[in-house]
């Protein structure tokens, strides 16, 4: 069997379960854009990370099922607010970034760039206003090469990306979740965790397929003197 061939075997397999998917259908019928929006669900029912009237950062926000989530959960208890969260005191303010486009969702304010760039993580950090931050969401992840030791390195970076922008922003009681990859620097990155954050979990959410990788890193209340 050639490369080729594997590779289409591959992607019709992809395509059958991503079809069959349970998860991938309640997102279409619930207007999610897509499943990974009941990672977060999970993970914040399991955790309380969110409560209107935060200020909340999404990294990677792409295609926006996960700020779609922290907008649904910021208007429950405001059905009457007007559309734009984003100048509403009390309801709560939605940051989000990617090096992708987004379409806009209400109440979000995104910004287009790679978090990577200094220029672009300058720009980001002035919408902030110099607001504390409450929660980072970071469901980046890097294009995969293919390459374990490449890969596991280019997540890495975006892992400690994350957790650097976090200590610097977030409050005393601010959180970070933070997708990574189990295999090479997991176990390192799980450790910086530990040292930068007072508590640290480990979260596998259901949504997440079995043959995946991923797992969630979360960090709440940021150490002193870790990089704040």
């Amino acid at each position: 069997m050639n490369a080729r061939t594997r590779s289409k075997k591959v992607n019709r397999s992809w395509l059958h379960d991503h079809i069959n998917d349970p998860y991938v259908k309640r997102a279409q019928a619930e207007g999610y854009r897509s499943r990974a929006a009941y990672k977060l669900k999970e993970i914040d029912e399991a955790l309380h990370l969110l409560q209107p009237g935060q200020l909340v950062v999404d990294l990677g926000s792409a295609p926006g099922a996960w700020s779609q989530y922290v907008r649904r959960k910021f208007t429950q208890k405001h059905p009457a607010q007007p559309a734009d969260l984003t100048a509403q005191p009390g309801t709560g303010r939605i940051l989000a970034l990617d090096m992708l486009p987004m379409e806009a969702v209400e109440g979000v304010l995104f910004h287009l760039g790679d978090f990577r760039e200094l220029s672009v993580l300058q720009e980001f950090q002035g919408l902030l206003n110099g607001q504390g931050v409450d929660v980072v969401l970071s469901d980046m992840a890097p294009n995969l090469s293919g390459i374990a030791e490449a890969d596991a390195a280019r997540m890495s970076d975006l892992v400690e990306l994350a957790i650097e922008f976090s200590l610097a922003h977030l409050g005393p009681r601010g959180a970070l979740l933070c997708k990574a990859f189990h295999g090479s620097g997991y176990s390192q990155l799980a450790q910086r965790f530990k040292s930068s954050f007072r508590s640290f979990k480990v979260i596998k959410p259901k949504a997440s397929r079995d043959k995946s990788a991923e797992t969630y890193l979360v960090g709440i209340g940021p150490n002193q003197g870790s990089g704040k």
